[in-house]
């Protein structure tokens, strides 16, 4: 089941203010019964709809939970209205939207990050959106720039060409992945004749030949305001919003179009009708059934795609071809799971609807396990669609797919950025954003009927498009090793950094209004078995987030088990002394609630969701694996299996292998951080492995959890002394001591090559700071002016943005309770590669000779800052940061105090930090994928 945007992104819960979760009886509240629907919910309450004279319609909905506002703009134009030869035009036209406007040519992705806006854009079949998440004081600001890209964008050759560049090294980047070539082959013989068939960024051969005035062309069609949906949520006041829109976006006007033109070419293109293919959908119509689609081509584990017409997403039957979609791929329970998964033919499967203007598509998506065939998995999905034609689905599948999906509703609008996105979603591809509303209501009254008659009517297999990827180097070893020195093959000599004073003629009046003091700190406790605990009461919604960590992460691996620690943690939820894997399963999928655990570096990282009611199930569920998981040989083997089917995929990532050889080669081979699982070592991994690892490492007093939702924290703390008591932990737990590393005495350079990709992956770096280092905070700043943002950053704006010479580049810190490693990650061209490391190169000294402005300095400082309320707001990610400072012996007001830390780096800091922490001189640089990357004469 996948999570499609209208899907998650909706519920706007205003009325749930005053609801109370009633645990009852904390034993009894084990017993897996489904949940009832949260009533009294008018998921469009309080949106007020505005059109203003020219037509642009505004959406604005007052959420007053925390000090942050949401701005979006959505044209409804996307990869649907192009034209033969114009494939990905909208996608760079998006790209485009970024590179400065008349009154302001600048990079506008600086201006958004001057005022600490999270922001982004996106193209999909039938919109482009782009949107930004601020303080409440930037509301004005951040309206200013989107009135003004709508109509005075720059789309001039110099834009176009340095952007034609990253939009291409973004397609090849898509090209790396055998599943994106495997979707373009299956959609383009599903739907020769239509645009949907096409990919929705675009193809390298139309994006080259692209003229200046076509992309002009497109804009002014489609950018106007007649065309676009502008979306407000968050905190502000609606009637002076309204008069900033009418002041910014009131004054633009309606461009000429083309309508008639346009559609009459796409309709050459997009000749396909939907009423004919529909009702030729019926099991008795005899249609010869289609050749499936082989590709045969370099790569890691065997894919199999299946795509199916639909109808458009306010077609009547779409409600229940969704609860279909949940009952055959919506977690471990779901038919496809046990029949594909739990069997071993597949290592996963994954399903999804896509309902949008005009008919849509269902696919079914499986990754074979080791030595299975595709030919098997492709009867056996067969036999289980028919099943489902043939008889009707039970009552317990029925509910529990609606429970999933109610849920999956509140979850993923827990944040100001979703609830828009969701208004948004609906106005522009329902024409109506109380579509939600009549679409919930139609969930709830599906049947099993109506779900058996949307299998016979849309799962035909004489409809069916189905592809198979088979891959030509299935064996999952590293790529070879090129050719490579410690010199890059050029020189270059960057221009001046962008002068933040230059920037700031640009922005538009803005306060800076930072009040982290009012933030609420959690409660901290730990039970009498040393299990620590951090709990924050957030009432405004029915829902709770759970992070926790373990300390039982692959540090303790060691290179002949490693795999061990991330083995023993996917095993957790395989069954208990009680439970076996799918009751477990079904006793949170009954309540649409899920609990993960997966081994990083310094833990286990564990993370639940779920409606407040169901706290209690969260909670017990989370105990019994902690406490009693059984770890069944049966499932211990198909794990194993899943673990070498990932291994083998990323092994042929560049972005994975690269990071593996990175991280390789600045550890030594002793250092818990070197290792990194081999076929051998997964394969050499026994059952008395995984329960000696966990009954070592699974302890409570190395255990830390962080709750935050609507709780009260007396009755929480009852419920954790009581499931939690009996956990004990005897002696003292496993500590590592790791060992400094120093930098490489020289320059080092390594690549790797791996057959059949397009674009390559280049890291830079190597060991940097821990958490508590006391230069973090400089760290935090410096990074943010080097590359913490791909746009505005000094590493963005030459090498992206000026040069074109990779789609995304960053830096970043990773710093945990050990130090981690400094590094650079940037996706180029083969033929890029060694231009873009030595523009790399070239601004790291120019930064360790020069330092840094005081106006970058003041600038970075007040972009972290600034959008830090923005974090702050996503109850989820608030879980997640109170987690990690506890993990990290951070103080709990770290989440109050960590603006005012920013703040308090002085340049001298700053200098400090440069000195220490920029070497040029020794780096490490690995660079994975096409031969081509290899230097020369290396």
């Amino acid at each position: 089941m996948k999570r499609r945007s209208y899907m998650i992104i909706g519920f706007f819960l205003s009325l749930l203010l005053t609801i109370v979760p009633l645990w009852g009886n904390f034993t009894n509240a084990a017993i897996p019964t489904a949940i009832a629907p949260v009533s009294g919910l008018s998921f469009t309450q309080g949106v007020q709809k505005t059109v203003l004279d020219n037509g642009l319609t505004v959406l604005t909905k007052e959420v007053h939970t925390a000090p942050v506002v949401s701005v979006q703009v959505w044209y409804k134009v996307g990869s649907r209205n192009e034209v033969k030869g114009e494939n990905g035009i909208s996608h760079q036209l998006e790209h485009l939207m970024f590179k400065g406007t008349n009154d302001r040519p600048v990079q506008f992705g600086r201006l958004f990050t001057a005022l600490g806006s999270q922001f982004n854009a996106f193209t999909s079949y039938d919109e482009t959106a782009y949107f930004g998440t601020v303080q409440r004081d930037k509301l004005e600001a951040l309206l200013t720039l989107e009135a003004d890209r709508m109509k005075n964008s720059l789309v001039g050759t110099e834009q176009l060409t340095s952007e034609k560049r990253v939009v291409i090294s973004e397609l090849q980047g898509y090209e790396n992945s055998p599943s994106y070539r495997l979707n373009r082959a299956v959609m383009r013989d599903a739907f020769p004749n239509r645009a949907y068939g096409l990919p929705v960024g675009g193809t390298k051969a139309d994006v080259e030949k692209f003229t200046v005035e076509q992309v002009q062309n497109y804009y002014h069609t489609y950018y106007s305001p007649e065309n676009a949906t502008l979306v407000i949520t968050g905190d502000f006041a609606t009637e002076s919003a309204l008069q900033v829109v009418k002041e910014t976006f009131g004054k633009l006007s309606q461009r000429a179009k083309k309508d008639t033109v346009l559609d009459d070419a796409r309709k050459v293109l997009d000749n396909f009708s939907a009423s004919s293919s529909l009702a030729d959908a019926s099991p008795s119509t005899p249609v010869a059934k289609k050749a499936t689609i082989v590709l045969k081509q370099p790569g890691s584990a065997a894919l199999l795609q299946a795509v199916y017409p639909l109808p458009d997403m306010k077609h009547p039957d779409v409600p229940a071809i969704d609860v279909m979609d949940a009952i055959l791929t919506g977690g471990r329970s779901s038919r496809l799971d046990q029949a594909l998964v739990e069997s071993g033919l597949a290592s996963s499967v994954s399903g999804g609807a896509a309902e949008l203007i005009e008919s849509g598509w269902y696919e079914i998506n499986a990754t074979a396990a080791p030595g299975q065939e595709l030919g098997k998995i492709a009867q056996v999905l067969q036999e289980c669609l028919a099943k489902l034609q043939e008889q009707p689905v039970t009552s317990e599948e029925l509910n529990r797919a609606k429970t999933q999906m109610q849920a999956s509703y509140i979850l993923g609008n827990q944040d100001i950025t979703s609830q828009a996105n969701q208004l948004g979603y609906n106005q522009t591809i329902a024409g109506d954003y109380h579509f939600i509303e009549k679409y919930l209501a139609a969930i709830a009254k599906v049947t099993p009927a109506q779900v058996q008659q949307a299998a016979k009517t849309y799962l035909n297999p004489a409809q069916q498009t189905i592809g198979f990827f088979e891959p030509t180097q299935p064996d999952g070893k590293p790529g070879a090793s090129g050719a490579g020195s410690a010199r890059t093959v050029e020189n270059f000599s960057p221009g001046k950094p962008v002068d933040p004073a230059e920037l700031a003629k640009y922005l538009p009046p803005a306060t800076s209004a930072t009040d982290s003091a009012k933030q609420s700190l959690p409660e901290e406790f730990t039970l009498n078995n040393g299990l620590k605990v951090l709990l924050l009461s957030d009432r405004n919604l029915p829902t709770i987030n759970l992070s926790g960590q373990i300390d039982a992460g692959t540090e303790f691996d060691g290179n002949q088990k490693a795999g061990l620690a991330n083995l023993t943690a996917s095993n957790l939820m395989n069954g208990t002394q009680t439970k076996d894997a799918l009751a477990l399963a079904k006793t949170l999928e009954d309540r649409g609630a899920n609990l993960n655990f997966s081994a990083s570096r310094e833990g286990v990282n564990v993370s639940g969701q779920g409606l407040s009611a169901n706290l209690p199930i969260l909670i017990q569920t989370l105990a019994d694996v902690l406490e009693n998981a059984a770890f069944p040989a049966d499932q211990l083997e198909l794990s194993r299996q899943r673990a070498l089917t990932s291994l083998k995929v990323q092994l042929d990532d560049p972005r994975g292998l690269g990071r593996r050889v990175f991280q390789q080669a600045i550890y030594p081979e002793n250092h818990p951080f070197h290792s990194f699982p081999t076929a051998e070592s997964l394969k050499s991994i026994s059952r008395d492995d995984l329960l000696g690892f966990y009954q070592t490492h699974y302890r409570p007093d190395t255990t830390t959890i962080a709750i935050v939702g609507d709780l009260e924290p007396v009755k929480v703390k009852a419920l954790l002394n009581q499931v939690f008591g009996k956990w004990q932990a005897t002696g003292k737990p496993p500590v590592i001591k790791m060992q400094s590393v120093p930098l490489p005495p020289t320059l080092t350079r390594l690549n790797k090559v791996i057959p059949g990709k397009a674009e390559a992956v280049t890291y830079i770096g190597y060991n940097g700071i821990s958490r508590k280092d006391p230069r973090y905070y400089a760290a935090l700043v410096l990074n943010q002016i080097l590359g913490g943002d791909t746009l505005a950053s000094r590493l963005g704006t030459e090498v992206r943005d000026r040069q074109g010479l990779t789609y995304g580049i960053y830096s970043g810190f990773a710093a945990g309770i050990n130090p981690g490693p400094f590094l650079i990650q940037m996706q180029t061209a083969p033929l890029d590669a060694q231009k873009a490391i030595a523009s790399t190169l070239a601004l790291l000294k120019q930064l360790r000779e020069q330092g840094v402005t005081e106006a970058e300095f003041n600038t970075a400082k007040r972009s972290i800052t600034n959008s830090y309320p923005v974090d702050l707001a996503n109850p989820s990610d608030l879980s997640s940061m109170i987690l990690d400072n506890a993990v990290l012996g951070l103080s709990r007001s770290e989440i109050r105090e960590f603006p005012h830390r920013i703040q308090a780096v002085t340049m001298a800091n700053m200098q400090q930090a440069i000195e220490d922490l920029i070497k040029p001189e020794n780096l490490v640089i690995v660079t994975a994928g096409p031969s081509e990357t290899v230097p020369k004469g290396g």
